[in-house]
C-alpha cells in the first residue's frame, strides 16, 4: 500500500466544526468527511478501521450462534402502526411518503421489521430458538448532532433479535450475547464497563449497556468501589430509606423573598442549605400536568420520572402553563394547595421542615411538611444518584464515571410478538407467544470511542486489532538509490508476510511523514535511512514508546509479526 496513491488527506489544523477529540482527529486524520449535519462519508483508511470492527462483531457473533441476514432500510408504516411505535417514537424518525402518498420510514431499528418476518417463517417449536442479526446502516434525526461518529444522525449498527419458546431460552441466549459482547470490545482493545440501563423507546423488562470509559463521554454510570454494581446514571438506583418524617418543627411560614427564585438565591437570602429547599417542577406529559417534588441540592431524573409515570411525553412546562396551573411566575411554585398530581422523591418525604415555593409572587413557605400540608400521590426514586449515595447492592461506595454506549442489549420479552402476533405452535399444538431478545452495537461509535480513549497531542493512538493498517514503512530519503531500493522491497516482504504496511513514498520531509504517521494511530513505523540501511538495522517505534528499537534488517518480518500477533492476541 502506497500513501501516493492512497486518498489519505490529513489536516494540519483542527477544523472549527469539530468538538470532540475522535470529530477532530478524524477529520484531520482524513477518515472522514462531513456530507451535511451528522452525516458522513467514510474515507479509504477510515473504512479500513470500519471493516475491523465489522469483522470482530461478525466473528463473535457468529461464534455464538447467530446468523447473519440482511434487512431493508426503509420500513412501511403499517408495520410501525401495529406495534404501536408510529406514534410514540418521536421526532427522531424520519419519516417520508412514497410516489403513491404511502407513509414509509427510514430504519432508527428493526424490531417490527425481523418479527414480521420471522411470523411468516417461524410457526412451529421445532424452528425455535433463532438468533438473526445483520450490520447495517440506520437513521435517527438527531435534533442536534454533535460530536461527529458518536452521536451522528446516519451510522452503522450491528443489530440482532432472538427468538425463544420461552423466558428460560431468552435468559440463556441473553447470558451468550452478554458474554460475547464482553468478548467483542475485549477483542478491540476497548477499556470498558457493563452498566445496568434503562431499555428507553426500544421496551422490554431489562438492559445493560456497554460503556467505553472515556473522559470525553457523554454518558455518565455509577459504579460501585466495593462490588460488581454499575448503572447508567439514568438507572442507577437509590436505595430506598423508609424512615418517617419527623412530627412538624412548627407552623408553616409566608415569607416574602422578592426577586428570589433559583435554590442558591433561596438558601442565601433565607440562611437554610440547599438541602433544606424543595423544589417543584412541573411537567408536561401525554397523560396531563404534573407536579414532582425534588430535594434543592438533587437534580430530578426524568427517566425515572417516565417509568413511574408510564409515559412517553415529559417536558418541563413553559413560563405561561407554570402561571397558569400554579398562579404565580417560575421560580415561585409550591405543592401547597397545588391541584395536579403531586410525585415525590424519597428524600422529600423523609423531610419534616422545608422550604418551597407558595405558589405566589415573590413569597415562598416555610416549614411545609409533606404529611400535613399537601398530599402527595407518590412516593418514588426520582433522582440522580450521586458519589456521595452508597451502592444499592452492597452500601459501598459510588463513583460517577464518564463513559461511551457502544452496545446495548435487551429482554423485550412478549412487547413485539404480541403486537404483531408472531406466534408457534408448541407440542401440543396450541399457539404460543415468541419470547424475544434484542442486541445492538454501534459499529461506526466504537471507532470514536477508541479514539476517544487511545491519543495524545499528536494524533490517535488505535489498538493493534482496529488500526488501519499495523505498519509504516518511512525512508528517510527516496533519493537514496539503496535505501529506495530497501523500501520497496521490504514493503513487498512485509505484505507478502500477510502484514498490513503502508509505505510512505512521499515526497515530504520525514518530518511531515512521521507527524502523520502519529496523526494516523499507526501502531508501528519502522524507519529505514542510510546510517541504519548501512548496519544492517531497520528503526522500530511503537506508537505508545518514547524510544525506537533497533531490529535487524533480515529479522524485521519475523520481529513485527511476533509483535502484532502479541498486541491484538492480548485483547482476545
Amino acid at each position: 500500500m502506497l500513501f501516493s496513491r492512497m486518498l489519505i488527506p490529513t489536516l494540519k489544523e483542527t477544523p472549527a466544526e469539530a468538538e470532540a477529540i475522535s470529530h477532530q482527529l478524524l477529520l484531520r486524520a482524513g477518515m472522514i468527511r462531513k456530507v451535511t449535519s451528522g452525516i458522513y462519508n467514510y474515507l479509504p483508511l477510515g473504512k479500513r478501521v470500519l471493516a475491523k470492527v465489522e469483522r470482530i462483531v461478525r466473528e463473535e457473533m457468529d461464534r455464538a450462534g447467530a446468523q447473519e441476514v440482511l434487512m431493508p432500510a426503509v420500513q412501511p408504516a403499517e408495520l410501525w402502526q401495529e406495534s404501536g411505535r408510529w406514534g410514540v417514537y418521536g421526532k427522531e424518525l424520519l419519516r417520508f411518503l412514497d410516489r403513491h402518498e404511502r407513509d414509509y420510514c427510514f430504519g432508527p431499528t428493526h424490531e417490527e421489521v425481523v418479527t414480521d418476518l420471522v411470523r411468516r417463517e417461524v410457526h412451529s417449536y421445532r424452528q425455535l430458538p433463532l438468533n438473526l442479526y445483520q450490520i447495517q446502516t440506520k437513521f435517527r434525526d438527531e435534533i442536534r448532532p454533535r460530536f461527529g461518529l458518536i452521536r451522528s444522525r446516519e451510522f452503522i449498527m450491528k443489530d440482532a433479535y432472538s427468538f425463544h419458546k420461552g423466558e428460560a431460552g431468552a435468559e440463556a441466549c441473553y447470558q451468550d450475547m452478554y458474554d460475547a459482547y464482553n468478548r467483542i470490545f475485549k477483542r478491540c482493545g476497548l477499556n470498558f464497563k457493563v452498566v445496568e440501563a434503562d431499555s428507553g423507546p426500544i421496551g422490554g423488562s431489562f438492559s445493560h449497556e456497554f460503556m467505553v470509559l472515556a473522559d470525553t463521554g457523554e454518558d455518565l454510570l455509577a459504579s460501585c468501589n466495593a462490588c460488581a454494581y454499575a448503572a447508567n446514571l439514568e438507572k442507577a438506583e437509590v436505595p430506598l430509606d423508609l424512615q418517617e418524617p419527623g412530627p412538624p418543627a412548627g407552623d408553616k411560614e409566608l415569607m416574602a423573598t422578592p426577586g428570589v427564585r433559583t435554590v442558591e438565591e433561596v438558601a442565601a437570602f433565607l440562611k437554610v442549605n440547599s438541602k433544606d429547599i424543595v423544589k417543584t417542577l412541573i411537567y408536561e406529559t401525554e397523560r396531563g400536568p404534573v407536579a414532582i417534588l425534588i430535594r434543592g441540592d438533587h437534580e430530578v431524573n426524568e427517566v425515572k420520572v417516565k417509568n413511574l409515570l408510564g409515559v412517553t411525553d415529559l417536558a418541563l412546562a413553559g413560563l405561561i402553563r407554570v402561571q397558569e396551573l400554579t398562579g404565580a411566575e417560575a421560580g415561585f411554585a409550591g405543592p401547597v394547595g397545588l391541584e395536579i398530581p403531586i410525585y415525590a422523591d424519597q428524600a422529600v418525604v423523609r423531610m419534616n421542615a422545608m422550604v418551597t415555593g407558595a405558589n405566589h409572587d415573590n413569597h415562598h413557605l416555610l416549614r411545609v411538611h409533606p404529611q400535613r400540608d399537601f398530599k402527595i400521590s407518590r412516593m418514588a426514586d426520582l433522582r440522580a444518584a450521586t458519589a456521595q449515595d452508597p451502592c444499592p447492592r452492597c452500601g459501598g461506595e459510588l463513583t460517577i464515571l464518564r463513559g461511551i454506549e457502544v452496545g446495548h442489549i435487551f429482554k423485550l420479552g412478549h412487547k413485539y410478538s404480541k403486537a404483531l402476533k408472531a406466534v408457534y405452535l408448541d407440542q401440543e399444538g396450541a399457539e404460543q407467544y415468541i419470547y424475544m431478545g434484542c442486541y445492538g452495537i454501534g459499529v461506526s461509535r466504537i471507532v470514536a470511542a477508541a479514539i476517544e480513549q487511545g491519543h495524545d497531542d499528536h494524533g490517535i493512538i488505535f489498538p493493534m486489532a482496529l488500526a488501519p493498517v499495523q505498519v509504516a514503512l518511512i525512508p528517510i530519503s527516496l533519493n537514496d538509490a539503496a535505501v529506495r531500493d530497501c523500501v520497496f522491497k521490504l514493503h513487498e516482504e512485509l505484505e507478502t508476510a500477510g502484514i498490513e504496511v503502508l509505505l510512505d513514498d512521499r515526497d515530504e520531509r520525514p518530518g511531515v511523514k512521521f507527524k502523520d504517521c502519529d496523526l494516523l494511530g499507526v501502531p508501528l513505523r519502522v524507519v529505514i535511512g542510510a546510517k541504519t540501511l548501512a548496519q544492517g538495522q531497520a528503526e522500530v517505534k511503537e506508537r505508545r514508546a518514547q524510544a525506537p528499537e533497533f531490529v535487524s534488517l533480515a529479522g524485521l518480518p519475523e520481529f513485527l509479526r511476533q509483535r502484532i500477533s502479541a498486541q491484538i492476541g492480548a485483547s482476545k
